[in-house]
């Protein structure tokens, strides 16, 4: 059944940025604080990603990059790294058929050569069904760390160079760009960190570099489209002057 939009917060003509990034952090600390498993704490998460999916369709949000498990995160003790692909299964299996009949296209960026032959086939599923949709585009970062990101496209243009199809005076900050995984999105307007930290955690190192960045003191479970709504208020009153002197308008 469809759900009622909740009354905006936003003023009606503020528009919304074309590209936002959520790094949705403090699962474990949100169940902790309440004497619950971690386990209680990603399955809430999950909602969480629910609601703000539909608020960001709802606010005319182009583009939604969500950090939902990092190339650091296999460090972690195999029972989460369980409970956490199990989630994403879970995801895919309940939620993919609803994102594709609301017009959602789901991309995946981060390395796949080394997951497992079902995750990688949930990951190339959920971008099969969904490619013709033109709605809201949700950009997931699984297995995903910008570091990585700009090694894999910086070797891509060395072999390049190596077998003469590229001269080293041709590598620019653009073509680099175009090897990086998000090459086909815009840059993120703004980019959201959820529990209170304060820190990029190797997430869109390089196209995050004049982005707008917004800190809640909500761990991610509580994120709602109140908070979203809070965040964008918090960029439009930002100046966006991309190193210059006058703020860019239209940003």
């Amino acid at each position: 059944m469809p759900q009622t939009p909740l009354p905006s917060i936003l003023p009606a003509a503020t528009p919304a940025p074309r590209h936002v990034a959520i790094i949705m952090d403090g699962n474990g600390r949100w169940a902790e604080a309440r004497g619950l498993p971690r386990k209680e704490g990603h399955r809430r998460g999950v909602e969480a990603l629910r609601r703000t999916v539909r608020a960001a369709g709802e606010l005319g949000i182009s583009f939604l990059t969500i950090f939902s498990f990092s190339a650091e995160n296999w460090s972690r003790p195999q029972s989460e790294i369980h409970d956490l692909m199990g989630l994403l299964r879970l995801f895919v299996r309940n939620d993919l058929a609803d994102l594709n009949r609301n017009n959602v296209r789901v991309l995946v960026i981060g390395e796949r050569e080394d997951l497992a032959p079902d995750i990688r086939a949930l990951v190339e599923e959920a971008e099969a069904l969904t490619k013709a949709n033109t709605g809201l585009t949700v950009v997931v970062a699984f297995n995903y760390g910008s570091r990585q990101e700009i090694a894999r496209a910086a070797r891509a243009l060395a072999v390049d160079v190596r077998e003469g199809r590229l001269d080293p005076v041709e590598v620019t900050a653009e073509r680099l760009g175009s090897r990086l995984d998000t090459a086909a999105l815009p840059d993120p307007d703004l980019i959201i960190r959820t529990s209170g930290e304060q820190r990029l955690s190797n997430f869109l190192l390089w196209q995050g570099a004049y982005s707008e960045l917004v800190f809640v003191p909500v761990y991610w479970p509580d994120f709602d489209r109140a908070a979203l709504e809070a965040a964008i208020g918090e960029y439009h009153r930002r100046e966006r002057r991309f190193g210059g002197l006058v703020a860019r308008a239209g940003s």
